[in-house]
């Protein structure tokens, strides 16, 4: 009889061979999905950010403003936490005593630019030179404030660049976009959100920009020459008619030019959606946050209608609709935009950056200009 014990063991295939067919296929799944687009969505609704706002408002006018700042983290909390994208939300951790000590400073120097100008012309044009001279080091700090305390998944973004970087792309190339009478002014804007993406960092990954000077000069001219063809017609249309209207009565050509005025003020005002759509869809259609790339489909036709609407409901409400017509507006254009990813969202990194500077955000405040991406 033979001894089982003697026969050798039957080859036995290693358990990544058998496995291989199954791994390949989950690894072909997992590939695909972390290459699935991701749409951003807005969860914040009006009736909850209406509280939100009557409690800012009326604290800050009691407190002669000195709630503002406290009012404005809580503002941008709400908007950061209702926007998502890939299942996480972003977060605000701005610190309201240093906006508040920011907006002081902030005070403090627009008040002493205008006391020099009381006291004397010369010193007066002294210190508004100082100011916008300083204008560029207060923008590149509020933005590295702004974004040091924006985060995703735990991670903080940051804006790095210089202070010469910062005065070439935000007072040097507006102030010759001024100068050229305007026809410069679209290599200025691309030259300022090139800047801007540029040095903007989500943890140690670079944001890119590649739109051209000719896509925003292409997008200015589409404003700037719908707004003329446009009003070229109103005004034919209604000449005509004034013309007619004045052989007939005076009374009729009167008429005809007021409401040839109202038509060319509605055109000029449907203008500001298109000029919006245009700019966005062309910034976020060019942006990339590594290998990953953004999409935005935003449409003149929709924007028209919520930016009319919102109108109408602030004016009827005589202000009240304020923060509805803010939701409307914000989720409209954060759901416009889809990430596009190369790969996995799980790989990114933190990085160390600087704080940024208040002041600057303080300042930026107070002569109402956004520089948020």
């Amino acid at each position: 009889m033979n001894d089982h014990s003697d026969l050798p063991d039957a080859a036995v295939p290693p358990p990544s061979a058998s496995n291989e067919p199954g791994t390949f296929a989950t690894a072909l799944r997992d590939s695909a999905d972390h290459r699935a687009p991701q749409a951003f969505s807005f969860s914040g609704r009006g009736s909850e950010y209406f509280r939100i706002w009557i409690v800012n408002l009326l604290l800050s006018v009691v407190t002669l403003g000195i709630y503002s700042a406290w009012a404005k983290v809580r503002r941008l909390r709400y908007f950061y936490d209702n926007t998502s994208v890939a299942g996480a939300s972003f977060d605000y951790h701005g610190n309201p005593v240093a906006i508040l000590k920011g907006r002081i400073l902030a005070v403090v120097l627009l008040v002493a630019y205008q006391l020099a100008g009381y006291i004397n012309i010369l010193l007066g044009l002294i210190a508004a030179l100082i100011l916008m001279l300083a204008s560029p080091w207060l923008i590149w700090r509020s933005l590295q404030f702004k974004l040091y305390n924006t985060s995703y998944r735990g991670i903080r973004f940051g804006f790095r660049g210089s202070f010469g970087g910062a005065f070439k792309n935000f007072l040097l190339w507006p102030m010759i976009g001024v100068f050229s009478v305007g026809l410069l002014m679209p290599m200025a804007a691309q030259r300022f959100k090139r800047f801007q993406h540029n040095e903007t960092r989500f943890g140690s990954t670079h944001f890119s920009f590649h739109g051209s000077v000719g896509a925003f000069y292409l997008a200015y001219l589409a404003g700037i020459g719908g707004w003329i063809a446009g009003s070229a017609l109103i005004v034919i249309s209604f000449g005509g008619m004034a013309l007619f209207r004045a052989i007939e009565s005076g009374a009729g050509s009167i008429l005809a030019f007021a409401l040839m005025l109202l038509a060319l003020y509605v055109w000029s005002f449907l203008i500001i959606p298109l000029c919006l759509t245009l700019l966005q869809n062309l910034v976020w259609n060019n942006t990339r946050l590594g290998e990953h790339r953004f999409q935005s489909r935003m449409r003149w036709g929709r924007t028209a209608v919520i930016l009319l609407t919102n109108v109408l409901g602030i004016a009827v409400t005589l202000g009240l609709f304020t923060p509805f017509a803010q939701v409307r507006m914000m989720r409209y254009r954060i759901e416009s935009v889809t990430l596009l990813p190369a790969g996995s969202l799980d790989d990114f990194i933190a990085s160390s950056e600087s704080p940024g500077s208040a002041t600057g955000e303080g300042l930026g405040d107070l002569l109402d200009f956004d520089l948020s991406m």
